[in-house]
């Protein structure tokens, strides 16, 4: 099929109804017996990948076809059934399956040590194992339909296509080094554009080892209004052009340029999408290019209870707390652990200003001694809550006790940056 796309019209979102629409063009003709889908977690609760994988469920089922859905879950923690119900309503829970990125995956291919030199400009030289799912190499699934949002991305530049098989489906060697990769090449150089490092690397593994792999993408870019995720652009297809249309929109639709840097930044993240550092930390990636230096980031986080998706991460970051670019990268060289967890590293690099700025968490189940010990100023939820009432401020600039503030009420639907540093950048 050819690609199909859709786009919103002035202030009108694009419909479940054309959604569901357009899902049946895409499906039209083909013999689907088995269909695994490959949608986000609860931590994309905005991609409105729960409506859309629902009307597959639905479509698909009705034409009886058997149904797996494999959530990309990288090394987040799986969907708790809670979660489930709440994102991806209806589909009996015994339709999902878990992935385990470092016991699911089947080595595939490897990239070669030349080529990821030549992309990440000499920072990373070494061959990059291609892990993936050993479910997506199932040819019993007549079709693998992949649904994510095309959104700025601090390892990839901009999130999805490919990314959701590499790392949502991936194992831990790609995982690591494309983290590691974006960290050191630098997440400003990256976040919000195209044809990055991490870019490269998976499109050169899609090309070599995944091209008789019928795997067809559907991707949304999308805005929020209120609490409600809107849909601007719906992307189809099995190409990369399927994603170079929807990256078009998002880079219109979910970066906001603003004419200065900014003294005091607050962002909010709501207590069931951000439980850890490890995802609440968009709150720092997304919003580094706009606190001028000296400035302040306050980050609510009440549903915040740790650091890393598994022990292990965890640990490692407890460990190391997050001490800055040129600590982490000679702890690295010094650490097997870190040596071995190379995505840990890179989340370190990526969640600090390098006191450039200062970042205070306000926790909802973080102690003070948790929060200081992973090199983060703490300030109590009560008082942040008190002193900021996020639910009377707006996004955008307040004035709150004759203090000029910045307000972001969800991190990850963009990326706020200062005009002229972001068009500098190379």
């Amino acid at each position: 099929m050819g690609n199909l796309c859709l786009y919103a019209k002035q202030d009108f979102p694009i419909s479940d109804e054309q959604i569901n629409e357009a899902i049946l063009n895409a499906l039209a003709n083909r013999d689907i017996k088995k269909a695994l889908i490959i949608p986000p977690d609860m931590s994309r609760s905005n991609s409105y990948a729960g409506p859309i994988t629902r009307m597959l469920y639905r479509y698909l089922t009705d034409k009886n076809a058997q149904v797996d859905i494999l959530p990309a879950l990288g090394t987040h923690v799986p969907m708790s059934e809670e979660e489930l119900d709440e994102m991806y309503t209806s589909i009996p829970h015994d339709r999902f399956l878990v992935h385990n990125w470092k016991t699911d995956t089947i080595k595939i291919g490897e990239v070669p040590a030349e080529f990821v030199k030549e992309i990440s400009a000499g920072y990373f030289c070494e061959a990059v194992p291609v892990e993936i799912n050993k479910r997506v190499l199932d040819k019993s699934y007549d079709i693998i339909i992949s649904v994510g949002q095309v959104v700025p991305h601090e390892v990839v530049g901009m999130a999805n296509y490919n990314k959701n098989i590499f790392v949502g489906c991936g194992g831990s060697g790609m995982i690591n080094a494309s983290h590691y990769i974006g960290a050191l090449y630098g997440m400003e150089k990256m976040m919000g554009r195209d044809h990055t490092p991490v870019h490269k690397l998976f499109d050169y593994a899609l090309e070599h080892f995944l091209q008789n792999v019928p795997i067809l993408y559907m991707l949304t870019v999308t805005t929020v209004k209120g609490l409600e995720p809107q849909v601007e652009c719906l992307s189809i297809g099995e190409n990369r052009d399927t994603f170079e249309k929807a990256i078009a929109i998002s880079q219109q639709k979910n970066l906001t340029f603003l004419d200065k840097r900014l003294k005091k930044v607050i962002v909010y993240l709501h207590e069931k999408e951000f439980k850890r550092t490890w995802i609440g930390n968009k709150a720092i990636y997304r919003t580094r290019m706009c606190i001028e230096d000296g400035g302040e980031l306050v980050i609510i986080a009440p549903g915040l209870c740790g650091c890393g998706e598994d022990k292990e991460n965890d640990r490692l970051i407890r460990k190391y707390g997050y001490v800055g670019r040129d600590r982490i990268c000679r702890l690295t060289q010094e650490n097997e652990d870190l040596q071995k967890s190379l995505s840990v590293a890179a989340h370190i690099i990526h969640s600090s200003s390098d006191d450039r700025f200062t970042i205070t968490y306000a926790p909802g189940h973080m102690t003070r001694e948790e929060i200081e010990g992973i090199n983060y100023h703490y300030m109590s939820l009560e008082e942040a809550m008190e002193k900021y009432p996020i639910h009377s401020m707006k996004d955008g600039f307040n004035t709150i006790d004759s203090e000029e503030v910045f307000y972001i009420s969800n991190p990850a639907v963009g990326l706020w940056a200062e005009h002229e540093s972001f068009w500098g950048k190379e």
